[in-house]
C-alpha cells in the first residue's frame, strides 16, 4: 500500500524521482517492472503500478462487440498511457506529451494514493485542498 505526499521537480530530462517510501513498498512480483501512467477519473494523471494496471485492465469489457461508452473509455484510457520504467536512480521519465497535456512541469506533488500515484501541480493540490476545507 502506498501511502503519503510529496513534492519533487522534474529534472532537466523530465525524470521525476520516486519518493524512497514508495520505492520501499515496490515489490516486484506484485507490482511489476515499472508503472503505466495514465488519466486517472480526477482529471489528473496516474501512476499506476504494472501488474495493477494490467489487473484493472482486464476487468475493463472489451472485445469486437462493446457498449460505445466502453469503446470511449477504452480509446481515452489506453491510447493515452504510457509505460514508464524505473531508473537505475529510481526515477521514472514521463513522456512529453502526458507533461504537456496535464500542465506538469518543475515541481509536483506525488500523492500516494493506496494502489496508485496520483501526480499534480503544486497550485492543484492547493486548489483541491482549500475546495475540501471550504
Amino acid at each position: 500500500m502506498f501511502l503519503g505526499e510529496f513534492q519533487h521537480s522534474l529534472d532537466s530530462k523530465q525524470r521525476l524521482a520516486i519518493p524512497a517510501e514508495v520505492r520501499e513498498r515496490w515489490n516486484p512480483e506484485r507490482h511489476g517492472e515499472m508503472f503505466i501512467a495514465a488519466p486517472g477519473q480526477n482529471g489528473f494523471l496516474w501512476l499506476w503500478p504494472e501488474k495493477k494496471f494490467e489487473e484493472y485492465a482486464d476487468r475493463i469489457e472489451s472485445g469486437l462487440v462493446t457498449t460505445e461508452e466502453v469503446t470511449r473509455f477504452n480509446r481515452r484510457l489506453f491510447s493515452r498511457a504510457a509505460r514508464v520504467p524505473f531508473d537505475s536512480a529510481g526515477r521514472v521519465r514521463i513522456p512529453d506529451r502526458l507533461l504537456a497535456e496535464y500542465g506538469l512541469s518543475g515541481t509536483i506533488v506525488i500523492s500516494a494514493v493506496r494502489d496508485h500515484l496520483e501526480l499534480v501541480t503544486p497550485e492543484q493540490r492547493a486548489k483541491e485542498l482549500a475546495e475540501e476545507a471550504a
